[in-house]
């Protein structure tokens, strides 16, 4: 009897060609299972758009919908095009820290602030995975990079707080040890109009474990340790740099770029 999630799959592409260990299969599962739970049956009315990195493949060519692959950063303006020329179609951008944060920041900047109707979906394993583990946007202060062998200095971006700021209607950051919060944030964001931005912590067994000195069987506790729901947090305290924020950053339901298009009067 097969698996009631296999419905969502491309089954000619199993096994799936993540690494051992990685989280980009955890993020998928909570995606499909929110599908699920949602009573979708078929993805008909979903359209994927990723760009290049190993979270880009978790759409492409898993998923079984229409989905673009694109060029490298550019996931977001193709995803915003497609939702002008159809808006009856549900899109959803997935991909890294580095695709979307890194080389697609402007993209994933003006998105937000129009609050297109489009949601994202960005696994942050801190560096550029696929293409030999450089520094990203989301390096943690002092860690070790292809590109920063002595550390690196950089302070982190808070992708989700600026994502926020900018007029995101939902901006949520959860890592893959928080399944259940992954998934209902999955649900929630799925309901909504406007732009919805998902952050997910996830490991990174090929380039990141390794340079932690982390073995992989307990990366998952050390998510859990190091998460602080953002509740507890000040805004504008000082955290430790070890530690993962998570939560709901923002919920809200301001007027879409969708729906303050049809409203304008062309004359």
């Amino acid at each position: 009897m097969k698996h009631p999630l296999v419905k969502y799959l491309r089954e000619e592409h199993l096994p799936t060609i993540f690494c051992p260990g990685c989280g980009d299969g955890i993020v998928m599962k909570a995606l499909f299972m929110a599908f699920d739970e949602l009573g979708i049956e078929k993805l008909d009315k979903y359209i994927f758009v990723s760009g290049i990195g190993c979270a880009a493949w978790i759409p492409s060519p898993h998923i079984k919908a229409d989905t673009v692959h694109t060029l490298h950063g550019r996931a977001i303006p193709i995803a915003t095009g497609i939702k002008l020329a159809r808006p009856d179609l549900e899109v959803i951008v997935v991909g890294g820290d580095g695709d979307i944060a890194g080389i697609g920041g402007n993209h994933l900047l003006h998105a937000a602030r129009r609050n297109m109707d489009i949601m994202t979906i960005m696994v942050n394993n801190l560096v550029y995975g696929m293409t030999g583990g450089q520094l990203a946007p989301t390096t943690p202060i002092g860690f070790k990079t292809s590109t920063t062998p002595y550390g690196n200095i950089e302070y982190p971006l808070d992708t989700c707080m600026v994502v926020a700021s900018a007029g995101a209607n939902y901006v949520a950051r959860w890592t893959v040890a928080h399944f259940k919060q992954l998934k209902d944030s999955f649900k929630k964001a799925l309901h909504k109009k406007g732009f919805r931005f998902i952050e997910v912590v996830a490991q990174c067994t090929s380039r990141v474990t390794n340079r932690m000195g982390i073995p992989p069987s307990h990366y998952m506790k050390e998510l859990l340790r190091k998460s602080i729901n953002i509740s507890k947090v000040e805004f504008g305290s000082q955290i430790h740099d070890d530690q993962i924020i998570i939560g709901e950053y923002i919920d809200r339901d301001r007027e879409s770029y969708i729906e303050l298009m049809a409203r304008m009067e062309v004359k």
